[in-house]
């Protein structure tokens, strides 16, 4: 849990997929499929859609954040061909399957859901109004740092007891 406040908040609605499988592991796979701007006044878990190979889900609302600290990483992510919004579902082991949902657009916090245990994570294509909120807080926020290598200082031998070794007679 972050003590900072972010800066700017986002809220989501996030729909999720099940879908049959045949697989030998699994009888159904969950994905986050599509992402809602704003929480509608849906409950959680309400099924969308049914097929009977498919089954669509309003899984439950999901911010975005904004952090002045991050906003290197939101810069990357709009100079993408195609900007995206990280997704995921953290396993219950119960009824609903999956909790509530998280959403961000910093490609490291995305990397990070995606190589925890238990957690799904899926990347979807940043719908054009989150794409302006992110842009306005890159250009408020963002200043180029210029890069300088930093030079070693050069280790001082005889203070750390290094001496030239004595030559055998």
């Amino acid at each position: 849990m972050r003590v900072i406040q972010p800066l700017v908040t986002i809220p989501l609605g996030i729909v999720a997929e099940r879908r049959k499988t045949n697989g030998p592991w699994a009888d159904t796979i969950w994905r986050p499929a599509s992402i809602l701007l704003g929480a509608p006044d849906t409950a959680a878990w309400t099924k969308l859609t049914d097929d009977g190979e498919r089954a669509t889900f309003y899984v439950g609302e999901a911010v975005i954040e904004l952090y002045r600290t991050e906003v290197s990483n939101y810069r990357d992510n709009l100079m993408m061909e195609s900007p995206l919004v990280w997704v995921s579902l953290q396993e219950t082991g119960g009824d609903p399957p999956y909790g509530s949902p998280n959403a961000t657009v910093d490609p490291a916090e995305g990397e990070a859901f995606a190589s925890a245990a238990g957690i799904i994570t899926e990347t979807l294509p940043m719908l054009d109004l989150i794409h302006a909120h992110v842009d306005r807080f890159v250009a408020e926020y963002y200043v180029e740092r210029a890069f300088s290598k930093r030079k070693r200082d050069r280790a001082n031998l005889e203070a750390m007891g290094w001496h030239k070794p004595e030559r055998l007679k």
